[in-house]
């Protein structure tokens, strides 16, 4: 049973001390999609922190047809927020890599804005002494389901150990709009939700993670489904380096 009332707390006691220990006067930066992770998270650190500790940045890839759900976000927050179009820095990275012969594919033509996107959440943080909201939840990250060095990224991370379901649960708890806490999730740029790519639902998803078993009967393609993307190596972030081979010492 998923106490909505006692997680929400301790996540908002976690980020008060979590900036306690590494920016007692730093803001929270993030970057705000209108979506509900980023929803929760900036509210999340506005409980914690206070509204003015609270920086949202809006990222468009040129024209971004839902800009107004991040709009509603930090009106609803009151919170303080930039606006970074990065279009004009993905085409010229891709232009530059054009030019080289190699030719652009699915996977770097989706990765290339969430990487710009944290390079620029970075810059900016730098500049206002910031600390950098990993906005993942622990679905997307079960299954790889983030762009490493892209989303997957932040200095703290206060939903990564919550399914999708639960950070539902904690945004319909701190009463953030419906529209955004219930927004059909998807990268907005194939005109798929992320659902149509698994091939299953977050719910089947989500009630997998926390071992709760399906009803008897249902069709197991969709669990050899999670387990292969939840086992696929080239969705992992760890580096493996000379260790992973070969103890350090035979080199010595």
């Amino acid at each position: 049973m998923f106490d909505v009332k006692n997680i929400t707390e301790n996540c908002i006691s976690w980020i008060k001390n979590w900036f306690d220990k590494n920016g007692p006067e730093s803001p929270a930066v993030i970057g705000i999609s209108g979506g509900k992770d980023s929803s929760v998270v900036a509210a999340l650190c506005v409980a914690a922190l206070g509204k003015d500790r609270v920086i949202g940045v809006q990222m468009p890839n040129g024209k971004q047809p839902d800009i107004s759900d991040s709009d509603d976000i930090i009106r609803f927050l009151g919170i303080k927020s930039y606006c970074v179009n990065i279009d004009n820095a993905c085409k010229a990275i891709a232009s530059q890599i054009d030019l080289m012969g190699l030719k652009d594919n699915s996977v770097s033509y989706t990765n290339l804005p969430p990487r710009i996107r944290m390079t620029t959440l970075y810059n900016l943080s730098q500049r206002v002494n910031g600390r950098v909201a990993n906005t993942c939840n622990l679905s997307e990250d079960y299954i790889g389901w983030s762009t490493k060095w892209g989303d997957s990224c932040g200095d703290f991370s206060p939903i990564s150990k919550l399914t999708c379901t639960e950070v539902i649960k904690i945004g319909e708890y701190l009463g953030l709009p419906s529209h955004l806490v219930h927004k059909v999730p998807s990268d907005g740029l194939c005109g798929k939700t992320d659902e149509d790519k698994f091939g299953f639902s977050y719910e089947v998803l989500d009630n997998y993670i926390r071992g709760i078993k399906p009803p008897e009967g249902e069709d197991n393609k969709d669990i050899a489904k999670i387990r292969a993307m939840h086992n696929n190596p080239v969705t992992k972030t760890k580096l493996y380096g000379i260790e992973s081979y070969t103890p350090f010492e035979a080199w010595l």
